[in-house]
């Protein structure tokens, strides 16, 4: 009873604190429009790429739910994190139940997710500041900087496709809402879904969760660090060297690895957020300041964690734990608010001031999408024809080779320049040996394929030097019977498609029992 009475008493504190009521913060039909038409033009500014990076991972989970016969070989590196969320089992769903082409189901959920991340954030910003322009302001500059690096965590605050963490970052900003407004019910519900879908940023959001509501009672922050201890450290799998080089390969994961400018990007954003704080008590907007001092608390407990997984060697089994990860909602808050303060004490309602300030942020954003996808449409519409020879190649050889076909890949091929990190299973819809960019990611959260990974990649070394011979042993080995190799090709095999970049090739010895997962 005391601690729902300190409740009680501090929601009343809260509300008053800003001459807004709770329905004036509700989104009407112009707002919504208004909302709708910008997250269109931040996917316009920001590029739509369905099938690049970690859709790797997750696009074949959803055709493989979609036709059983794909991906007959290798399916480990998918499936492993197909069978933690619910994502592909939603998607598959909806192109079931709509009729609609996968492409289009992917489009619209990525448009879907992007409006209601702006619209959350449009509602944060007036709860924080008390005003329409705060509240656009915040929204303005999270569309603006959507596709910006989170520090050294190889994350944005969003993909340019769609994603289980598309999901995830659109809900965080729901479930602070429905904290702030003491709707804990609407809050368990929100998370619980979202832990169905991304369980990791889930918990990050619980957590921040928690911590905001502890702050607002005036809990003490060592009251905190107690959570830490729920981690199951027994639960993890000890370090093998072949899992050790995965971790290796991926310095995001250990703190002290990280870049300069990537430190740079961790202490920045909280310096920023104590800085609001310090504003926001001086101007008595108290949620805002109990969001900004959350923050800060927040991300010290993660930095802990990130720091006990980075020096003792034998917590390094809790790597794929990725506590800096957190850091995606400090970026989402940091936006928010920072925009929603600058439109409020800076921007006001000088137009000029406002297009000085959000028109190069959105050419920068654009101009280093287009640096980051050279080779490639910037909108990759469904139906649109491609203008990158690897995703030209990739759709040839689902149109012309078996469902049952085994391919090899040079294994750093989403690294090489054009191929613009396309992923190969999910436009091809073909079978892969293991590749040591993605593959290696699904490693990393799943320690157990770290020997077949490893041994596979090792069976790829010196690619660019394979010849018929080469090739012949892969398919003794794996079953392997199509391989994509660079223009000009190699002399003896059969090649029934090239472009200028690429050649399909067949390995004609006789097939043996490939390896499985």
């Amino acid at each position: 009873m005391r601690v729902a009475s300190r409740v009680a008493l501090r929601y009343s504190e809260l509300k008053t604190s800003h001459p807004c009521s709770e329905t004036s913060q509700s989104l009407n039909i112009r707002t919504l429009t208004l909302l709708f038409l910008l997250a269109a033009v931040a996917i316009v500014f920001h590029g739509y790429h369905p099938f690049v990076e970690d859709a790797e991972i997750y696009v074949p989970g959803i055709k493989k739910l979609l036709n059983p016969a794909l991906y007959p070989y290798n399916t480990g590196f998918f499936a492993s994190h197909a069978s933690r969320t619910l994502f592909p089992n939603l998607i598959a769903w909806s192109v079931r139940v709509t009729h609609f082409p996968l492409e289009w189901i992917l489009l619209l959920g990525h448009f879907a997710c992007v409006l209601c991340l702006i619209a959350g954030c449009w509602q944060l910003a007036r709860i924080c500041f008390g005003t329409a322009r705060a509240a656009w302001g915040g929204a303005l500059l999270v569309a603006s900087m959507l596709t910006i690096p989170v520090a050294g965590t190889a994350l944005y605050i969003m993909d340019q496709y769609l994603n289980p963490r598309s999901f995830s970052t659109a809900a965080v900003v729901w479930i602070l809402l429905a904290v702030i407004r003491r709707r804990f019910i609407s809050a368990a519900l929100i998370s619980l879904v979202t832990i169905l879908i991304h369980p990791l940023m889930a918990v990050f959001t619980v957590v921040f969760a928690v911590i905001l509501v502890g702050y607002e009672l005036r809990s003490s922050p060592s009251n905190y660090m107690p959570a830490l201890a729920i981690v199951p450290v027994a639960l993890f799998p000890p370090v093998t060297s072949a899992y050790r080089q995965v971790l290796d390969s991926h310095s995001y994961f250990f703190i002290l690895q990280w870049q300069w400018y990537e430190w740079l990007g961790l202490i920045g954003p909280l310096v920023i957020l104590w800085l609001l704080g310090r504003m926001a008590m001086r101007k008595q907007l108290l949620i805002l300041n109990s969001l900004c001092a959350s923050s800060v608390i927040f991300s010290a407990i993660f930095f802990v964690v990130a720091l006990a997984i980075t020096v003792p060697p034998q917590f390094a089994r809790l790597a794929e734990l990725q506590p800096m990860r957190s850091l995606q909602l400090i970026y989402i808050l940091l936006l928010t608010i920072s925009g929603g303060a600058l439109a409020e004490y800076f921007l006001k309602a000088k137009i000029s001031r406002w297009l000085v300030l959000f028109f190069p942020l959105t050419v920068g954003m654009f101009y280093a999408q287009r640096q980051l996808f050279p080779d490639t449409h910037h909108l990759e519409l469904p139906g649109r024809n491609p203008a990158n020879q690897w995703v030209e190649t990739f759709i040839w050889i689902r149109a012309n080779t078996p469902m049952n076909a085994y391919f090899a890949l040079d294994p750093d091929h989403m690294r090489v320049s054009g191929e613009d990190q396309h992923g190969f299973r999910a436009i091809a819809e073909r079978s892969m040996l293991a590749d040591r960019v993605k593959d290696s990611g699904a490693v990393s959260m799943f320690p157990a394929l770290a020997g077949t990974w490893l041994e596979q990649v090792s069976d790829e070394n010196g690619w660019s030097r394979f010849g018929a011979e080469d090739f012949g042993r892969l398919q003794a080995k794996y079953g392997v019977d199509w391989v994509v190799i660079p223009q000009p090709g190699v002399r003896g095999l059969d090649c029934p498609f090239h472009n200028s970049t690429l050649a399909v090739c067949r390995v004609r010895n006789q097939p043996q029992n490939p390896r499985t997962q």
